[in-house]
């Protein structure tokens, strides 16, 4: 590989992984201002499959499998075969996040289309209030999903774009909220000397603000007398609260993916990225994946993954309250942002089987375990 080509790659992993050190360095002795938890809408960010929550996300660049409806829906282009996945998370407090997808490539392999489902919430809790402490026997869940179609493009031998529709219903007892949103993606996929190399564009959850209606936003309201009146017993009369609409979380991302070594049947490939949100600070995050393909001729692949994230809102310094100022930070979590997984995938013919699994440190909220089925035929 000769100085230009290295020149190339330099430029490239700095655009993908260094693009946030102007935007810190424009905060430095400014207001912070950043609207952490000020979206809606949030488990739109879960992301989608264990491979891509073992890369930490970024793999808009690399995704060329049905996950690119999640991650870049360009990828959807160079899908070799109809896939469908289904996969599920165990996130925190014991919510559970699922996904699933199926797509399809047309036209020889220039265009597909694909559908895909998330759903994030909890049930069955019980309701306490001040007048029954211990709770009245009612419950209470939370469900939120999206449904989403995609359509994706090759315009040529190195570039493709897509795009995704979403319809998000947020459900809080009975407090229903609706919004619309959109994705875009491009992907641009060339060689370093022999080495394979891809870049992503990606512009996530653009859309409409969420706002709630729904029976618990109704309330009695006791009605004041005028003054200088006598105050007479009547009944509440009934009121709507009104909820204000919320953003959902749109996210700006940038990423690069590089075949450092691909021999044979051996690839590893190294991925970075830049993201940047509208509640949270700009990131940035890198991973390695390492993968074996038909092992002995047996049908048989395996893949390694790993990858570190560094995550902005753990992070909590320089907190200004009544004028004194502090500085706190969850330092003592080292391994937050860190994740690591794996894959099992057989194949005979054009049918495929795959298995993968990622486990993701998310610092004081404990780990988390995506797990994830895919069928390709």
């Amino acid at each position: 590989m000769n100085l230009k080509h290295w020149q190339m790659i330099v430029c490239t992993v700095a655009v993908a992984t260094g693009v946030s050190v102007p935007a810190v360095a424009q905060n430095q002795g400014t207001q912070d201002n950043t609207a952490y938890g000020g979206a809606s809408g949030e488990f739109l960010l879960l992301g989608a499959g264990a491979r891509g929550a073992a890369l930490g996300g970024a793999f808009g660049a690399l995704s060329t499998d049905v996950t690119a409806l999640y991650y870049n829906p360009a990828g959807l282009s160079q899908l070799l075969r109809p896939q469908v996945m289904v996969s599920t998370l165990n996130y925190v407090a014991n919510t559970k996040y699922a996904w699933g997808g199926i797509a399809f490539p047309l036209a020889g392999g220039t265009r597909a289309i694909g559908l895909s489902l998330g759903s994030f919430g909890f049930s069955d809790q019980p309701i306490y209030t001040l007048e029954n402490p211990d709770g009245d026997g009612t419950t209470y869940s939370v469900r939120e999903t999206f449904l989403s179609v995609s359509g994706a493009q090759n315009f040529s031998d190195r570039f493709s774009a897509g795009v995704t529709l979403k319809m998000i219903n947020d459900r809080l007892g009975t407090a229903r909220g609706t919004a619309f949103a959109v994705d875009f993606g491009t992907s641009f996929h060339a060689t370093v000397g022999a080495r394979p190399i891809r870049a992503s564009f990606v512009i996530q959850n653009l859309g409409s603000n969420l706002s709630h209606n729904g029976q618990d936003l109704t309330v009695g309201v006791q009605r004041q007398p005028p003054l200088g009146t006598i105050a007479v017993p009547q009944e509440p009369q009934s009121a709507r609260l009104r909820t204000t609409a919320w953003t959902l979380p749109v996210l700006f991302r940038v990423g690069v993916a590089l075949d450092v070594l691909a021999q044979g049947m051996n690839r590893v490939t190294v991925l970075g990225e830049f993201n940047q949100s509208n509640n949270n600070k700009p990131a940035a995050g890198g991973g390695l994946e390492w993968a074996v393909t038909n092992i002995g001729n047996s049908g048989f692949s395996l893949a390694a993954r790993g990858s570190y994230t560094l995550q902005p809102d753990n992070q909590v310094g320089d907190l200004s309250t009544g004028g004194q100022a502090t500085s706190q930070k969850s330092g003592s979590f080292t391994s937050d942002g860190l994740a690591l997984g794996g894959g099992l995938t057989y194949s005979r013919g054009h049918a495929q089987v795959g298995f993968d699994y990622a486990y993701r440190n998310m610092g004081a909220l404990g780990g988390t375990n995506f797990l994830s089925f895919t069928v390709g035929w």
